[in-house]
């Protein structure tokens, strides 16, 4: 069942969200050769604590950490260690903040120093999918018309999207209905209406979408060893459009 939020419930994740698109400014400041994503997780930790929000995530079905660290070819749900990352590196950090009971949830794609034009085209595409998917997140669309929209324009620029996880509603808990797959046909899914929240995270990579899983039963990485990278907002559908509710201003 999808639980269309009020507009108390939207403000209340706007706050949310606020916090977590101040914590990824700051991480965007840290990120250099040398920094490990432990680090970055204790950032994350420290800040939400001093803005009087806790990461939702921690404790999430035994997952240990405030943020998942992703490198290079990991897709999602990496765990922060103490390797430090290097010049042509890219990490994408995923956070979900807990705000007085309110959710928001977003990850971030950083570049690590001297960059390849290929890695700096991924990230490029990426980015640039996920706000197509927002631009379709308009009441009465479906669900189908964001992830063809963003499908289409990915393949297009010669990179694949990842099947195997997708964007989620999101509310008290940090997964709800509807699914938000990055792929499909235009017209099929779910009716977009006003008083969704869901979030849109496009991951891309630039092998074959393919996924296998590590050891760890958490972190997935791509089929063949190639980049992937991964932006995330969460957004409400109004009237007016779709409010992205992590937006970093």
């Amino acid at each position: 069942m999808i639980v269309l939020k009020s507009q108390r419930e939207i403000e209340a994740m706007k706050k949310a969200g606020e916090i977590l698109a101040a914590c990824h400014k700051e991480i965007a400041k840290l990120i250099k050769p040398g920094i490990t994503t432990w680090e970055i997780e204790e950032f994350v930790d420290q800040f939400l604590k001093n803005n009087g929000a806790t990461p939702e995530q921690k404790g999430y079905k035994g997952y240990e950490y405030a943020t998942c660290a992703s490198i290079n070819d990991e897709i999602c749900h990496g765990f922060p260690r103490k390797e430090p990352l290097k010049d042509g590196d890219i990490v994408t950090i995923d956070m979900v903040v807990n705000y007085n009971g309110a959710l928001a949830d977003s990850a971030w794609s950083y570049g690590v120093g001297q960059l390849s034009e290929e890695t700096t085209h991924l990230l490029k595409v990426t980015k640039e999918a996920l706000y197509r998917g927002i631009e379709q997140a308009v009441a009465g669309n479906r669900i189908g018309d964001i992830g063809h929209a963003i499908q289409t324009y990915v393949e297009s620029e010669g990179l694949s999207v990842v099947r195997d996880f997708i964007g989620h509603g999101i509310g008290a808990v940090i997964h709800e209905k509807p699914d938000v797959p990055h792929y499909g046909l235009p017209g099929k899914g779910a009716r977009i209406k006003e008083g969704m929240v869901f979030t849109i995270e496009p991951m891309v990579n630039i092998g074959r979408y393919q996924t296998k899983m590590d050891l760890n039963g958490w972190t997935a990485r791509t089929i063949d060893g190639k980049y992937s990278a991964q932006y995330e907002h969460t957004l409400a559908i109004t009237k007016d459009g779709p409010i992205i509710l992590t937006e970093q201003k």
